[in-house]
């Protein structure tokens, strides 16, 4: 018998000196503490909208210097794709 074996009958046997009920209920409790621990932490919104509105920011800001030149290399490589087919 291997050892994976023999700790899966420990465990089986373990689970059925706690009983069924028990056996079932652990993933409850295992839920229970996540939605606590969750409950707990909030987040920082106020930091989150801040990034998000400085990623936008700069998102455009990016496509206002660069969007003419960006423009340029896409049609410059359509270009080369339709008249090689």
């Amino acid at each position: 018998m291997s050892t994976t074996t023999t700790r899966g009958t420990a465990r089986a046997a373990r689970r059925g000196r706690r009983g069924a009920a028990a056996a079932a209920a652990l993933p409850g409790r295992a839920v229970g503490r996540c939605r606590a621990v969750l409950r707990g932490d909030r987040g920082d919104v106020p930091g989150w909208v801040m990034v998000t509105l400085m990623t936008a920011g700069l998102v455009v800001a990016l496509w206002a210097v660069a969007g003419p030149r960006l423009a340029q290399v896409f049609n410059a490589a359509m270009d080369r794709v339709l008249a090689g087919g």
